[in-house]
């Protein structure tokens, strides 16, 4: 039976905000600055991107459902340019992207990004949480899972002190709090470093009947499907559950790991799978490393590699070819090392690198790429810094000062495959 995880944070309803002079300045700044840079999605459309190769998606994560965290990525990285928004397959979570989406326009007009919502046909790193009880855990522990956690999704209320119980024993104060569920994403670092092996995985798959539902609202443009490739058999079961839905999409994409010598047969059997009822564009994710982009400049490496064999591949089955799993400000400069960055033909038998730019008439072979942790860890920062002063449920574009920084931010980032005039 399939787990569902609800939100069950809302977001409150806008309203009014004393803004100073110098506020009105920093809101100008960020309209000037997007304008300025010349973010391409003011005209081109996500199918262009990913036929230029300069195709970008925000992965806010399958399992990431902090709706006002969601709402405030998505305002900030729809001012940068991005093509599409990768979201956890939940009805508040997608509108909760829908309405960052739609405060950014109103900031400044650009074309809408394309709304994903992620679904797994069968356990998968992407679909599952971390879970401990609290009361279990030693006072005197250090925590290290709340220090190595990137989402701040374990927090620890109480304190290892002794208070009186009945008058005559002293008894060391149980910690409260725990996992936040709506904030875990699934990365797992916590698991290897609880002294105590004391937390738990809890996976889940999304209902597809569910999805289908969703997928007919008129806010989800794109669909991605995480197999592993391995065998086809849940894949093929999911795809029949989805019905006719899948016709009311733009994009469908499979997510998949480097399976080795038997990638290419595995894709070649999903495609033909899908191709029936395929009315879209398809889209492979080359799911290097997961889930560690934020991890270190070498985290990209694995997703590079993998680009590299598929795009030698002549026989691999149509669709967009896009990285991701480690993706981080080092994935640019790895795939131009290989010839590989916005290029129609790559390097030949005798490793000769030719290139030509995809602005012709051929395709990127790299459609483009797609940023999770690292771009998450670069805007959350500001995003921290602003709830610590203002509150949790504090929306970014009533607080001009932050906004100006995470587009800055967000920006250094996208600008990198858009080719901002930064």
């Amino acid at each position: 039976m399939a787990l569902r995880f609800l939100c069950n944070a809302k977001i409150s309803p806008p309203h009014h905000v004393k803004v100073n002079l110098r506020s009105k300045k920093c809101l100008q700044n960020v309209k000037n600055l997007v304008k300025s840079v010349g973010v391409p999605s003011i005209s081109s459309s996500p199918i262009e991107s990913l036929q230029r190769g300069n195709w970008v998606k925000l992965i806010c994560g399958a399992s990431f459902e902090d709706v006002v965290d969601i709402r405030n990525l998505s305002l900030v990285y729809t001012l940068a340019g991005v093509d599409c928004i990768d979201c956890a397959a939940d009805a508040s979570v997608v509108s909760a992207v829908n309405e960052g989406i739609e405060a950014a326009r109103e900031i400044v007009y650009l074309r809408r990004p394309w709304v994903m919502i992620s679904v797994n046909d069968d356990k998968d790193l992407h679909f599952r949480k971390a879970e401990f009880d609290p009361e279990d855990c030693p006072v005197d522990c250090s925590r290290p899972c709340e220090n190595v956690c990137p989402a701040n999704a374990i927090l620890f209320k109480g304190k290892s002190t002794l208070e009186a119980s009945h008058g005559t024993t002293d008894k060391p104060r149980v910690l409260k709090g725990g996992v936040v569920t709506e904030r875990c994403y699934g990365c797992g670092r916590c698991f290897p470093v609880c002294p105590y092996d004391k937390i738990r995985e809890v996976t889940y798959v999304r209902d597809a009947s569910t999805t289908a539902d969703l997928i007919k609202r008129n806010d989800v443009d794109a669909l991605e499907i995480h197999t592993s490739g391995r065998q086809t058999t849940f894949f093929n079961e999911l795809w029949d559950a989805l019905g006719d839905s899948v016709g009311y999409l733009r994009l469908i994409a499979v997510s998949l790991p480097d399976g080795g010598n038997s990638i290419i047969t595995s894709m070649k059997e999903i495609f033909s799978i899908m191709k029936p009822r395929l009315r879209c564009s398809n889209l492979w994710q080359l799911d290097g490393r997961p889930m560690s982009g934020d991890i270190g400049r070498g985290a990209t490496k694995a997703s590079i590699a993998f680009a590299v064999r598929l795009a030698a591949a002549e026989d691999r089955p149509p669709g967009f070819l896009q990285l991701a799993g480690g993706t981080n400000a080092q994935t640019v400069d790895g795939l131009k090392k290989e010839g590989l960055f916005q290029t129609s033909t790559g390097k030949n038998l005798n490793g000769e690198s030719s290139r030509t730019c995809s602005h012709s008439s051929s395709h990127a072979l790299v459609g483009g790429i797609a940023y999770g942790g690292y771009a998450r860890k670069i805007v959350g920062r500001v995003l921290r810094s602003m709830q610590f002063k203002h509150g949790g449920a504090a929306l970014i574009e009533e607080y001009p000062e932050p906004l100006l920084e995470a587009v800055q931010e967000a920006l250094t980032l996208v600008g990198t495959v858009k080719y901002h005039n930064l």
